[in-house]
């Protein structure tokens, strides 16, 4: 049965009744229903009079049977004609917001949620914002774990994961609604990503961001720890420089503070036990140059103490102890030792 054409007002009352209603009720809420069609509810106007107005809802019910027939690709194609064609009427965020339902069944991922940012971008006022945003991370968690999109005008499934879109998306939801529910799930969503592609220095940053803007986020405790952790993977050992040995001992420590009662503190513990235990080594490494090649006692007394200080009641401080002991019977025969007399030659 085919759906019925909106009734035209005469342009006398259409003029009337716009006047008398309150500005929020000229635009109604859009509501499809198989008997008959697409219908603006609670309100009188669509954005559009006349023939534009009867064109667009004979658009919007055509791409909609479409849909249900599971004629997907029509179905978006019309949608988007709707969109494209009718910008500031009602109808274009929905029609975007049906393009990437279909979209989304076809696995057209890119495309679906190209669709779902021109509602944020355009219509940032729509009541569906949330769901939007909810729907925009819905596609970046599907690429960034793993799903394949659809190749070649969707003839074929794709061979290829896109995390590195999965990344992008992520990122964008953060500009379309940095304080959302979905933006500490979108933030971590790209840490996932990023040390999964092994970016280990994109997924601290990521992460240090997101201790800094979520700190109250039920996630916190994981992003401290994995933090930590990220830090620690680009630790190379004492004979290197330990720049990241510290940002590693410092988030440990942080997260053993901040949540003390974390089901992680174990695995905290160890990891700061291991950062140190290589911070105290490369102490003891530089005391030992000084101490053993160059007989710098002053210099191997400093780093010796500094292992200690480091790592104290450990096995590497009780080898610096010992080495410490060591440095201070060589000064005192040294200082004991008789200086030796120049040699003079004849000539």
């Amino acid at each position: 049965m085919p759906f019925a054409t909106p009734r035209r007002f005469p342009p006398l009352l259409f003029v009337i009744i716009v006047a008398l209603l309150p500005a929020g009720r000229i635009l109604g809420d859009l509501v499809w229903t198989p008997e008959t069609g697409w219908e603006i509810q609670g309100g009188v106007l669509s954005g559009l009079i006349g023939v534009e107005g009867r064109n667009a809802i004979d658009l919007m019910n055509k791409a909609r049977a479409a849909e249900e027939k599971g004629r997907y690709g029509t179905a978006s194609s019309d949608y988007e004609k709707v969109a494209k064609k009718y910008p500031n009427s009602i109808w274009a965020p929905e029609a975007y917001y049906r393009a990437g339902h279909v979209r989304l069944l076809r696995k057209q991922y890119d495309k679906a949620f190209e669709d779902y940012q021109h509602i944020i971008s355009t219509y940032p006022s729509t009541t569906r914002f949330n769901e939007v945003i909810g729907l925009q991370y819905r596609v970046a968690a599907a690429l960034l774990n793993g799903a394949k999109g659809r190749i070649f005008w969707s003839l074929l499934p794709g061979i290829f994961t896109a995390r590195d879109r999965g990344i992008e998306f992520c990122e964008q939801i953060l500009v379309n609604a940095p304080y959302s529910d979905y933006a500490p799930l979108a933030l971590m969503e790209v840490v996932a990503g990023q040390q999964w592609l092994g970016h280990t220095e994109e997924s601290i940053d990521a992460l240090d961001r997101f201790i800094n803007n979520y700190p109250q986020s039920i996630m916190a405790p994981d992003a401290y720890i994995k933090l930590a952790q990220a830090n620690a993977s680009l630790v190379d050992g004492p004979y290197y420089d330990q720049t990241s040995t510290n940002e590693a001992i410092t988030y440990y420590q942080d997260f053993m503070i901040l949540f003390p009662g974390d089901h992680n503190v174990a695995i905290a513990e160890k990891g700061l036990a291991d950062m140190k235990t290589v911070l105290a080594q490369s102490k003891i490494k530089i005391a030992d140059f000084y101490f053993y090649k160059r007989s710098n006692y002053v210099a191997a007394r400093v780093f010796y103490n500094e292992a200690i200080t480091a790592y104290p009641d450990s096995d590497v401080a009780n080898l610096a102890k010992k080495r410490l002991a060591a440095v201070e019977a060589a000064a005192a025969k040294a200082k004991n030792s008789p200086p030796h007399k120049k040699f003079l030659g004849i000539f």
